[in-house]
């Protein structure tokens, strides 16, 4: 049996996140993955993905791996796969043969998320499934000063959303960045681990600041309550891309 790894991109607008539903006929990038895989191997394949990504989340760099005895040159894999029953908004950029024990998901070492926000008093008709509308005018660097005091080793539980099962709350974040070209503002983020919503929750917070609802250092306040109710709310779904997952 060989271990595949797939760096892959979709666009998630009309999925149903990235894992296999138990509810059927909904669709997700995990069972397009299974269902084309299935069909070019003649095996029942089991897709191990790096991120569950939510419904509507996008990605450019998802990673991937899955077991099979599918003869194929793995250079050959991307055009197979993309050519050969994948919809166009899923696409596979780089395929490579790992050993036998890699795991796409508890491997990662750190990954990096990117939340857009078109902000401008006219939406825009080519944004609008991959960024948050936000018609009020931001203060882009008093986002930039907040998510400063997200650096470091803390206990995230206040940007954590309901139902998350992580057995801890306390996750590291390496980089973030806020930057802004014309009406979009990013917001980059690279982290050994991310909670269940924990990015969106963090857009949702700074977009608050961004208004002046909130001073900057409300964020060290925040992360200490470990309370839900006193960060900002969550972002929606399509300003949110997976970039890059490292190992």
């Amino acid at each position: 049996m060989r271990n595949l790894k797939l760096i892959l991109e979709y666009d998630g607008t009309n999925y149903h996140g990235f894992q296999s539903q138990a509810t059927a006929g909904l669709p997700t990038i995990q069972g397009e993955l299974e269902r084309v895989l299935q069909r070019w191997t003649g095996e029942a394949i089991t897709v191990i993905g790096a991120s569950r990504t939510d419904a509507g989340v996008h990605a450019r760099g998802q990673v991937v791996n899955f077991h099979t005895s599918w003869p194929i040159p793995v250079d050959k894999v991307p055009l197979a796969l993309n050519s050969g029953g994948l919809p166009p908004d899923i696409v596979i950029k780089q395929a490579e043969e790992v050993e036998p024990a890699f795991h796409a998901q508890f491997w990662a070492k750190n990954k990096t998320y990117r939340y857009t926000i078109y902000n401008s008093r006219i939406p825009s008709a080519f944004w609008h499934r991959y960024s948050w509308y936000v018609p009020v005018l931001l203060d882009s660097q008093a986002m930039a000063e907040a998510a400063r005091f997200l650096l470091g080793t803390h206990d995230f539980a206040a940007f954590r959303a309901a139902g998350a099962t992580s057995k801890t709350t306390i996750r590291t974040i390496n980089q973030v960045a806020v930057a802004q070209d014309g009406p979009l503002l990013t917001i980059t983020i690279n982290g050994n681990g991310f909670l269940y919503n924990m990015v969106r929750i963090i857009a949702g917070t700074l977009v608050e600041i961004g208004k002046g609802k909130l001073n900057p250092e409300v964020i060290t306040q925040i992360i200490a309550s470990r309370d839900r109710n006193q960060a900002g709310p969550t972002a929606p779904p399509q300003g949110l891309c997976l970039l890059e997952v490292n190992y």
